[in-house]
């Protein structure tokens, strides 16, 4: 007979390969916060054509390698979240074998792992703020200034509040007896949001550090 682990997430207590209600109705949020983050982007694009000479003095002071690392730190968590994905397809919910086993990781070890990653990237980000508070570039300073705040602030929410969704994710595996359809897709809803978030980021990187 078999088990609850080798049977995928989708079908696990009589459910069956469907699109979830859920998941769509995610895909049409993250389609609307990204009209949002459009604007953003139109609007940095404007403000920065009227004042070239603004944005040339303020992004000298930007740390790029620093940024380049922290933005590599968040692709990977990406990658990291979706191991636990497939995990959670699988309906592994934790490891089947030791810590340093990676490969039998299952969804809370890798969702774990990509927790801390948003968390390193989100410290990350406020160092850099204070650096640039510190040569007084700041959100009353310039239209740099609050071009630069509003766009990588807003995203810094959107990625706390993916910190917060793996947490409710994560302490739903550990309060429930078993592993269910509804924890799987979950997993999979939270996983959109975090490549949404991941994905607007690159562009933001390569917007603000790249093309100065």
């Amino acid at each position: 007979m078999a088990t609850a682990q080798a049977i995928p997430a989708s079908r696990l207590h009589g459910h069956h390969d469907r699109p979830s209600m859920v998941s769509v109705g995610t895909i049409i949020w993250l389609s609307s916060e990204l009209m949002f983050f459009a604007a953003l982007f139109a609007s940095y694009f404007t403000i920065r054509a009227v004042s070239p000479d603004l944005w040339a003095l303020n992004t000298e002071k930007l740390n790029v390698p620093f940024a380049s690392v922290n933005t590599t730190i968040l692709v990977l968590s990406s990658l990291t979240c979706q191991l636990g994905v497939f995990a959670a397809e699988r309906g592994q919910v934790g490891r089947s074998g030791g810590l340093l086993q990676v490969g039998k990781w299952g969804l809370r070890e890798w969702f774990i792992l990509t927790y801390v990653m948003g968390a390193v990237f989100v410290a990350g980000q406020a160092t850099e703020y204070v650096s640039l508070v510190q040569e007084n570039t700041t959100i009353q300073d310039s239209a740099y200034g609050s071009m630069f705040y509003l766009t990588t602030g807003f995203h810094g929410l959107h990625v706390t509040g993916g910190l917060v969704a793996f947490l409710f994710v994560l302490g739903r595996t550990y309060m429930a007896k078993r592993f269910t359809h509804e924890q799987a897709v979950s997993a999979i809803v939270v996983s959109y949001y975090w490549h949404f978030v991941d994905v607007v980021w690159i562009g933001l990187f390569f917007t603000i550090y790249v093309v100065q």
